[in-house]
């Protein structure tokens, strides 16, 4: 999930004072996905996505694999091979489901969709036992360029949220060229593992309650147990998007995803190496420096809010609007929580359309 210090202007808001404060700056998301279509400078109007109910789709036609960097890697792909490419990035505790819907949104508008697994992830696998089971942020964002090289893709459209948009964010800031346009849900979430040592505000610190459990031996014990895992992992879905009524299938879905045997070290890693509990490997060091200056996102974006998201700075993205300094538009989604692609499928996939017109 984001930075913990991205949200440190969210002192004193919990789940429904967020939503209060926040659903007002925008209409709801199924207002919102019925925009007129505006026009572009060239007088070709951006396309509009057609509404579709949420959970319409189940899963994906067609999952593949290929060997990208350190990683043989899964991922789901929709749309005519040879069309616009747009790379959809999911977070934790999710997967590739929470493009199920956006995925063919996009394809019937002639995008060809890429939509991976993850390493550690579903059926992402390492190529060598020897690999360590690493998951700073630049490892995750090289996997991801890894895979457009194993594709033959030059540039895409990335899409994300939560560790999605921290590996979105970290390659439009450090391989702006491998990137067409962005959007970034929760903003700027780049790491600044230095920034993290400081303590947040209590009101923030408690929203970060699974961080602390997964520096613990008790956290890590649950980690390692698949069905203690998955429970957890339940949990946090009913608490950062209090709205979604997912049923168990759309739950069971994903889950599987997270029975892959590299999972719970890849989630312990992630966590504990962000609060500088543990150190990266060298080969990224180089990386890291780069990303701790936190640097400037220069391609066309745009950045979504979900007000009901518990880790949605409050207001209307001026938080981190000075990393951004390309073609740029902020929306806030009112009624929605964290995993928005899921919750509000055509709200995102119009945000994808439109910001590959910015």
């Amino acid at each position: 999930m984001i930075n913990r210090r991205t949200f440190s202007k969210a002192v004193g808001l919990g789940t429904g004072a967020a939503a209060v404060s926040l659903s007002g700056l925008q209409t709801n998301a199924s207002a919102a996905t019925g925009a007129t279509a505006s026009p572009q400078p060239s007088g070709t109007p951006t396309p509009t996505v057609p509404t579709i109910t949420p959970g319409t789709h189940t899963g994906f036609r067609t999952l593949k694999q290929v060997k990208a960097g350190v990683l043989d890697i899964g991922y789901a792909e929709a749309g005519p091979s040879h069309g616009p490419v747009v790379i959809c990035l999911h977070g934790w505790p999710y997967d590739i489901h929470s493009y199920v819907d956006v995925a063919p949104l996009l394809a019937d508008l002639g995008y060809r969709v890429i939509v991976p697994y993850l390493r550690g992830h579903g059926s992402t696998r390492f190529l060598s036992r020897h690999t360590p089971r690493n998951a700073e942020q630049s490892a995750i964002a090289l996997d991801i360029i890894a895979l457009m090289d194993a594709l033959k893709i030059e540039k895409a459209v990335l899409a994300g949220f939560d560790w999605g948009s921290r590996t979105a964010d970290i390659i439009a800031a450090l391989w702006p060229d491998r990137v067409k346009s962005l959007v970034s849900t929760t903003g700027y979430v780049i790491t600044n593992v230095k920034a993290q040592l400081t303590p947040a505000a209590p009101a923030v610190e408690h929203n970060w309650w699974y961080q602390w459990y997964f520096a613990t031996d008790r956290g890590k014990q649950a980690m390692e147990n698949e069905e203690q895992r998955i429970a957890l992992c339940r949990y946090v879905w009913t608490l950062v998007s209090p709205n979604w009524n997912f049923d168990d299938a759309t739950f069971q879905r994903t889950a599987q995803a997270f029975k892959n045997p590299d999972y719970a070290a890849i989630v312990l890693y992630n966590y504990r190496w962000r609060i500088g509990l543990i150190e990266g490997e060298r080969r990224y060091d180089r990386y890291e420096k780069q990303l701790a200056a936190q640097p400037s996102i220069h391609v066309p974006t745009i950045t979504l809010d979900p007000a009901l998201d518990p880790f949605t700075p409050p207001g209307d993205g001026t938080s981190y609007r000075k990393h951004f300094t390309g073609p740029y538009e902020h929306r806030t989604i009112a009624n929605i929580g964290h995993n928005l692609p899921q919750e509000a499928p055509t709200t995102f996939a119009q945000a994808v359309v439109d910001a590959d017109h910015l």
